[in-house]
């Protein structure tokens, strides 16, 4: 009898481990119902993306939220990551700036598209004549970052933006550039970055002290349009895809993902397709235009010592010989 009852206890015992690690493998223990509600948002299509070797076991979802931030945290790792892949002590500038926000869904409207078509729009001088604004407008998903206006460029680069990445650096600030349909996603490098936020959001004076450039000193944007983009998608876009080193030499420059690489991760959690336009670059001419707007030239970009501009090309070379994305330039 004794032998019988410890079967069962032992049987009890494998049944709830199993259980418990399912549980865990799937959001469903260790994040809260919110979290995995807004999970399961982004998993609409019952197709598998073509680049879904790329993503290993689940989706990310990208933007943070107030209510639950710090377990999500903790659940992809981000409680051991400084800025700009982790949260690690900047919890209280990312509690204050999650604050002023009043939104942290996919979008202002209906989240269950299912299969979601999207492009992202890179601003390089590759899109200049090309008269692709037709095609990337009609696009369910288009992503495009920075500063890089739609205004003026309509043939080239469309008229629609559905999310546009950037940081306090390169905001518009122009009400001209203003968008009632598009989600600004901000990507945070620096605790500065959350405190110009919430800054900038109550109404606050902004100092521009610990920005490399000028920050936006007003907001054109409503705060439902806002959200902070969770720092464990610039963590996968550095470590996974580019394989940063964690720790630089003193004497060398930290590296970082590019905006335009970084929204390609993005596009990877929430697409079920992914298309790219404006992303090629020509190293052979240095006068060679950087940007399909402005009079910047290529030998900028050759200069820049933040970013590994020769890896993310690599990269995105990688991916359109995989066929993970079509390149549309």
């Amino acid at each position: 009898m004794k032998r019988i009852l410890l079967f069962f206890i032992l049987a009890a015992a494998v049944m709830y481990g199993i259980l418990h690690g399912n549980l865990w493998r799937n959001n469903f223990y260790w994040l809260p119902p919110t979290a995995v509600e807004r999970r399961n948002a982004l998993n609409t299509c019952i197709l598998k993306p073509a680049f879904e070797s790329l993503l290993d076991v689940e989706k990310i979802y990208p933007f943070l939220c107030a209510s639950d931030f710090i377990r999500v945290a903790e659940y992809h790792g981000s409680d051991k990551f400084e800025l700009p892949y982790g949260i690690k002590r900047a919890e209280q500038f990312f509690r204050s700036a999650l604050s002023k926000l009043q939104n942290c869904g996919l979008s202002n409207k209906d989240d269950s598209v299912a299969c979601r078509r999207c492009v992202v729009v890179g601003n390089g001088g590759v899109l200049r004549n090309k008269t692709l604004g037709g095609k990337i407008d009609s696009y369910d998903v288009i992503i495009r970052m920075n500063n890089g206006p739609v205004i003026g460029y309509e043939e080239d680069v469309g008229r629609r933006t559905t999310f546009r990445l950037s940081y306090p650096e390169s905001i518009f600030s122009d009400p001209i550039h203003y968008d009632p349909n598009t989600t600004v996603v901000i990507i945070v490098f620096k605790p500065r970055d959350l405190k110009w936020l919430w800054e900038i959001l109550g109404g606050q004076k902004i100092s521009a002290k610990g920005f490399w450039k000028k920050p936006a000193l007003n907001m054109i944007y409503k705060s439902n349009q806002i959200r902070i983009l969770d720092p464990s998608i610039t963590r996968k876009t550095a470590y996974d895809w580019l394989h940063f080193p964690t720790r630089f030499p003193k004497k060398e420059k930290p590296k970082h993902p590019t905006t335009g690489l970084i929204a390609i991760t993005l596009a990877f959690h929430i697409c079920h397709e992914v298309h790219l336009a404006g992303f090629k670059y020509d190293f052979t001419d240095r006068n060679s235009s950087l940007h399909y707007y402005g009079n910047e030239t290529m030998s900028q970009m050759m200069q820049n010592e933040y970013h590994d501009i020769s890896a993310e090309q690599k990269f995105l070379k990688k991916l359109i010989d995989k066929n993970f994305v079509v390149n549309l330039t």
